[in-house]
C-alpha cells in the first residue's frame, strides 16, 4: 500500500462546494465511467475499484481543491475528501458511473502492476470485512448518541415517558445488527444478499434457545456479529456452488433452499457455538488488557492507531468494537485508540505555533482541527502532520501518552467505554458509558484527551521540527525556509 498526498495543493477549505461539481470533475481523473468497477465510501474516503490503475491521472487527483489525499490499497483506490464532503460526493459520483456504464456488467478489475496475483490475501480480508462493516456506522453513531442521551435522562430522572421510547429507537438496530452484516457479507462476496440475511437471521431468532448443542442450550444473538458474518460467508460459498451445478430450470427453487437449509445448519450446530467462544474470547482479552496491562497497553494501542488509520486498516477494528458492544454494551478499546487524534491536534498546533511563516500549511491547520477535535484525522494526517515528516511521529506520542492515560484509568477500575463506534475526539462525550459512572468516567476521558493534547504539542514543538523543511506555500508562492529551532 502506498500513500500519497501533495501539500501544495490549494486550501481543502477553498474546495469547490457542489457535491457534483466535484464528482464530475473526479470522475474522469480516474479513467472516467468506464474504468470504475465499484464505488463505496467510509467516514471520511471515497473508495474506488478500478479495472485499470495506470488509467488515473495521480497528480492532478491529488491537486483536486477538494482533496485531502490519496490512500491505496491493493485493487481500492480511495480518495480522501473528509466528513460530510465524501457522503455528498459519493452518491454524486455513484450517478455519473450508472448514467454513463454500459448495459454489460463491468469486467473483473485488473490488479495494478506489480501486485502479486491475488494481491496480499491478509490485507485483502480485512478490506473486505471492512467493507461489511463501514456502510453500518452512520446507524451505530446514531442510535448510539439516543442511547447516551436515553441514558442521561434515565440517570437524570427526567422525561420517564419519553425514555422507553427513546429505549426502542436506540436498541432496535442493534438487535438486528446479525442481519445486516450477513446481508452485506453476501453482498460483498458474491453471494444474494438477502440469503445472507435470512442466514444471518438465524442467530438473533428467540426460537434457537429450544436447541442444543454439546450438552449446551443456544441463547439469541450467541456469536453476535461474528457469528452473523461467518454464516453469511457459508452462505455465499453454498450458493456459488449449487449455482454451477443445479440445472438452470431447477435453480430459482433448489438453489435458495439448499443455501439456507445447509448454511443454516451448519450455522445451528457450529457457527453459532464457535463464534460464541470466539466472542466471549475476546470480551474477557478487552477487559482483561486495560484492568491488568493499564498504562502500557493503552501507551501500545493509542500510538499505533495514527499509523492504522494512515494506512486505511482502522475499519479492520469495527467486527471488535461490535462485538464488545453487544457482549457489554461498550466498546473499551475505542476510548483508548481515540486518544490517537488528541496526538494529532496537539502535534498540528505545535507546528501552527512555530511555523508562523508558513501560512499555507496555517491556513490548512485552521480549517482542519476543527474536525481533527471532532476525532476525524484524515485532514490533518495528509494536509500536515504526514507531509512534514517528524511530526506524524510526534503526534503517534501524544496518541500514546492519551492512551497510556486512559488505560491507566482502566487498572484503577475507572474504564472508559463507547457505547458505538465512529466519533471520537469531542463528539466521544455524548456516547462514554462505564461501571464508574458518567462522571468517572468522563473525567477519565477528558484527562486523556488533555495529556494528548499536550503531549503531541511538547514533543513536537520541541522534537518534530528539528530540521523540517516546510512545503512550499498554498497557491504555488517561493517555499518557506527551515523551520526555526
Amino acid at each position: 500500500m502506498t500513500t500519497t498526498e501533495d501539500p501544495r495543493k490549494p486550501d481543502p477549505s477553498k474546495g469547490p462546494s457542489d457535491p457534483r461539481s466535484t464528482a464530475a470533475a473526479l470522475l474522469p481523473l480516474v479513467g472516467g465511467a468506464a474504468n470504475v468497477a465499484s464505488v463505496a465510501h467510509c467516514m471520511t474516503r471515497l473508495r474506488l475499484t478500478l479495472h485499470d490503475r495506470a488509467a488515473v491521472r495521480d497528480a492532478q487527483v491529488r491537486a483536486h481543491p477538494a482533496v485531502l489525499g490519496v490512500v491505496e490499497d491493493g485493487a481500492t483506490y480511495q480518495i480522501v475528501l473528509g466528513p460530510g464532503t465524501v457522503a455528498r460526493v459519493t452518491p454524486e459520483f455513484q450517478a455519473l458511473v450508472a448514467s454513463a456504464a454500459p448495459p454489460q456488467g463491468p469486467t473483473p478489475p485488473r490488479a495494478p502492476a506489480g501486485t502479486p496475483p491475488g494481491g496480499r490475501p491478509v490485507r485483502r480480508a480485512l478490506r473486505r470485512i471492512a467493507n461489511v462493516f463501514v456502510p453500518l456506522i452512520p446507524a451505530l453513531i446514531g442510535c448510539g448518541v439516543i442511547a447516551g442521551l436515553n441514558g442521561l435522562l434515565v440517570n437524570l430522572g427526567a422525561l420517564p415517558s419519553l425514555t422507553p421510547a427513546l429505549t426502542a429507537i436506540a436498541s432496535g438496530f442493534m438487535a438486528l445488527i446479525a442481519v445486516f452484516v450477513g446481508y452485506n457479507t453476501a453482498q460483498e462476496f458474491g453471494g444474494t444478499p438477502v440469503l445472507g440475511g435470512a442466514v444471518a437471521a438465524i442467530v438473533v431468532y428467540a426460537g434457537v434457545a429450544k436447541v442444543e448443542v454439546f450438552g449446551q442450550q443456544l441463547s439469541p444473538g450467541q456469536g453476535g456479529v461474528l457469528g452473523a458474518l461467518a454464516a453469511a460467508f457459508l452462505a455465499t460459498r453454498v450458493e456459488r456452488w449449487c449455482r454451477h451445478r443445479v440445472p438452470e430450470a431447477l435453480d430459482v427453487l433448489v438453489t435458495p433452499t439448499l443455501t439456507v437449509l445447509v448454511a443454516g445448519l451448519a450455522t445451528v450446530y457450529g457457527l453459532m457455538y464457535a463464534a460464541g467462544k470466539v466472542a466471549s474470547a475476546i470480551g474477557t482479552a478487552a477487559d482483561g488488557l486495560l484492568a491488568h496491562g493499564g498504562a502500557a497497553a493503552g501507551f501500545v494501542l493509542g500510538g499505533l492507531f495514527l499509523p492504522l488509520v494512515m494506512l486505511g486498516l482502522h475499519q479492520a477494528l469495527i467486527p471488535l468494537h461490535a462485538t464488545l458492544i453487544e457482549q457489554q454494551g461498550y466498546t473499551v478499546l475505542l476510548p483508548v485508540l481515540a486518544m490517537a487524534g488528541a496526538g494529532q491536534v496537539g502535534a498540528a498546533l505545535a507546528v501552527y505555533v512555530r511555523l508562523r511563516r508558513a501560512e499555507g500549511l496555517r491556513r490548512t491547520i485552521r480549517s482542519a482541527l476543527p474536525a481533527g477535535l471532532l476525532g476525524v484525522g484524515e485532514p490533518l494526517i495528509y494536509g500536515v502532520t504526514l507531509p512534514l515528516g517528524r511530526p506524524f511521529v510526534t503526534a503517534c506520542v501524544g496518541g500514546a501518552v492519551g492512551g497510556g492515560v486512559v488505560g491507566l484509568f482502566g487498572m484503577w477500575g475507572d474504564t472508559v467505554g463507547s457505547t458505538a463506534i465512529g466519533p471520537s475526539g469531542w463528539a466521544l462525550f455524548p456516547l462514554l458509558d462505564g461501571p464508574g459512572g458518567p462522571l468517572a468516567t468522563v473525567a477519565a476521558y477528558a484527562s486523556g484527551l488533555l495529556a494528548g493534547y499536550a503531549a503531541g504539542f511538547v514533543a513536537t514543538y520541541f522534537f518534530g521540527l528539528r530540521n523540517v523543511t516546510v512545503p512550499e506555500r498554498v497557491g504555488g508562492a517561493a517555499p518557506d525556509g527551515p523551520g526555526p529551532g
